[in-house]
C-alpha cells in the first residue's frame, strides 16, 4: 500500500492518483515553487513534472497512461486492464511514493530539468 499515491486496479480499467491538496504534497509544492517561480503545484502541473520525470526515468510508464489532472488532483489512468498494464500502475504508484518519502530527489530534478517541463 502506497502512502501517497492510490493505485486503483478494477475490470475496466486502472488509475493512480493522489491529492495535491494532500498537507506534506503541497508543503513539497511550495518548496518547489521556491526552487522554480513556474512550479506552483497543481495537478496540472504535477502532471508536467511527472511527464518529465518518466520521460526520463520511466519511458515505459509513460507510453501507456493517459493524464486527467485537476485542479487539486494528479491523475492517470491505463485503459487496457492486463497483467502488465496492472504492474506498471503499482510501479508509477511506488515511484510516486518514493520521490514524496525522499523529496530531495523531486528538488534536485526539478533544478536540474525546470526548463524542459511544459509548465501549465
Amino acid at each position: 500500500m502506497n502512502k501517497y499515491a492510490n493505485v486503483d486496479i478494477s475490470e475496466d480499467f486502472i488509475s493512480v492518483s493522489f491529492d495535491a491538496g494532500d498537507e506534506d504534497i503541497m508543503s513539497i509544492g511550495s518548496r518547489m515553487n521556491e526552487i522554480c517561480e513556474e512550479a506552483y503545484m497543481n495537478g496540472y502541473n504535477w502532471d508536467a513534472f511527472f511527464n518529465c520525470y518518466l520521460d526520463q526515468n520511466a519511458p515505459e510508464i509513460l507510453e501507456v497512461i493517459e493524464s486527467d489532472p485537476e485542479a487539486e488532483m494528479y491523475s492517470v489512468f491505463i485503459e487496457e486492464v492486463t497483467d502488465e498494464s496492472a504492474a506498471i500502475a503499482r510501479k508509477l504508484g511506488q515511484l510516486i511514493d518514493d520521490l514524496f518519502n525522499n523529496e530531495d530527489l523531486i528538488y534536485r530534478f526539478l533544478r536540474d530539468n525546470a526548463e524542459e517541463i511544459e509548465w501549465d
